[in-house]
């Protein structure tokens, strides 16, 4: 299970809550009551959807020597003594457990990737103690989900795929599972909130939950009064590694489409861009003249991407992408992963105070981590104070591009200090580097200042600033009121 990685909602304890109000606000709670009644039971579905749960549990070999339970201190007197006690150097294998569900009666089972990573072997446990080897059909890391098939000689029960789109937030769901190994559980919660982010990949969207669900449920389904699977219990937020009635769950509507895609290929196959984005805050929309802060950012194309072959430009906003509305960076992504490689997109976009059309054709997505950046901002040496920023500027020298370890094409002007309350202590940072004001390329410290008065002059509400930071381009908006 991940930890921000299982979920408890107790219907009855808020309706004995309310219950314990006195007039107008009981009649109030009965009105509610009615309209959304709590259920008398959830053993009929319970029965209903069971017998399609499943425990999964995976073995995984790890290399090592056996542990010790003591340790002596390197060079310690008591070095040599604690080692005649270490045992040879040998494989264990550890086991994981975990939770899943048939979707196919020929034995195909969802669960989470992260319950079958690394595996070396998976056997599943139907709710009638039979038990089978599984094969891994495919996995998709990004999303956390994976498909297994077990062969049996019978159909097997199976659950449907709903339609999470559908599930609003304080419906009733009841999760199912194998918590802590202790087998086939049933809770019961509501859903708490939809669209939620808690940074596990970059297609994040869970449906929030207060079902509770702990370490082993990780892969089980999570269930409407219906009986159709909305989601998969994959992550909790908590505190102290138990249920604190925060769970996440993975939108049936996705697994459908992961799921499809590994049981055809093996794999995901997700459009590719090539850019670099970010949010666009109401001070950055005031800086570019659009009226909503919506749309992604383009901070950086990446060069023979399919971005760059497109002619979509750093500093665009992308506003729709394929037809469907773009409100921020993730819902971009989640649109371009939607579009298989090689597929033709029409793209809206806003540049210079007016609305683009571009048309990209998606790549295919490269493999490999990004690299870890520097977090140490350089040291203070006061060239340059910027009234503006109420914040100390450099020139950019080639001493600060090796502290910085910036690349040979980046100019522009080093933030060295921001002063505590200053009006733009909360956006720029020690070791930024300023590139453009209002679009306008800087190399000097006071053309800064000149550009932000300039601004002002032309009675704008906010000055945009492109700001390369670790290595990263960003964009920040300047309210000119505080500067």
């Amino acid at each position: 299970m991940t930890h921000v990685a299982f979920s408890e909602r107790r219907g009855r304890a808020g309706r004995a809550i309310g219950l314990g109000l006195a007039g107008g606000c009981l009649m109030l709670w009965s009105g509610l009551a009615m309209a959304a009644p709590v259920p008398e039971s959830f053993s009929d579905l319970a029965k209903q959807v069971t017998p399609a749960v499943v425990n999964i549990a995976s073995a995984q070999t790890v290399s090592g020597g056996q542990a010790m339970p003591f340790e002596a201190p390197p060079g310690s007197p008591f070095e040599d003594f604690f080692k005649q006690f270490e045992g040879p150097n040998r494989d264990q294998t550890m086991t994981a457990l975990g939770s899943g569900f048939i979707i196919d009666a020929a034995g195909y089972i969802v669960t989470n990737n992260h319950v079958v990573e690394n595996a070396s072997e998976v056997t599943v446990r139907l709710e009638d103690d039979s038990v089978y080897p599984a094969e891994i059909v495919g996995v998709d890391p990004q999303t956390d989900l994976a498909l297994l098939k077990i062969e049996a000689d019978r159909p097997l029960p199976m659950v449907p795929l709903g339609d999470s789109d559908a599930a609003e937030v304080g419906d009733w769901v009841l999760a199912v599972g194998n918590p802590f190994g202790l087998g086939g559980s049933v809770t019961a919660g509501i859903i708490s909130a939809r669209g939620r982010n808690i940074e596990a990949g970059p297609y994040d969207d869970f449906l929030q939950i207060d079902a509770s669900i702990n370490h082993g449920n990780s892969g089980g389904p999570l269930f409407d009064m219906d009986g159709d699977v909305i989601g998969v219990n994959t992550a909790i937020y908590s505190p102290n590694g138990g249920s604190v009635g925060i769970g996440f769950a993975i939108p049936s509507n996705i697994v459908k489409t992961v799921v499809a895609e590994l049981k055809e290929d093996g794999k995901v196959d997700r459009g590719y861009l090539g850019v670099m984005l970010q949010p666009v805050t109401p001070e950055i929309a005031s800086a570019l003249g659009l009226e909503q802060a919506q749309g992604a950012l383009v901070t950086e194309i990446l060069p023979e991407s399919p971005a760059a072959a497109s002619g979509l430009q750093q500093g665009d906003v992308v506003l729709s992408f394929a037809g469907e509305d773009v409100a921020d960076p993730r819902s971009l992504a989640r649109a371009v992963a939607g579009k298989p490689a090689g597929s033709e997109a029409a793209m809206t976009v806003w540049r210079d105070g007016d609305e683009q059309e571009l048309s990209v054709v998606t790549g295919a997505q490269p493999n490999g981590d990004q690299a870890a950046l520097p977090t140490d901002g350089p040291q203070h040496d006061g060239s340059y104070h910027s009234p503006a920023l109420d914040a100390d500027l450099a020139t950019l020298t080639p001493a600060w591009r090796e502290q910085l370890g910036l690349e040979g094409d980046v100019e522009g002007v080093v933030v060295v200090d921001i002063a505590a309350g200053g009006p733009f202590e909360e956006g720029l940072r020690p070791g930024d580097v300023i590139r453009q004001v209002g679009r306008e390329e800087v190399s000097e410290p006071a053309q800064v200042d000149q550009l932000i008065e300039a601004a002002k002059d032309e009675q704008k509400d906010a000055v945009l600033l492109l700001v390369s930071r670790q290595g990263q381009d960003l964009y920040l908006g300047l309210p000119l009121d505080k500067a």
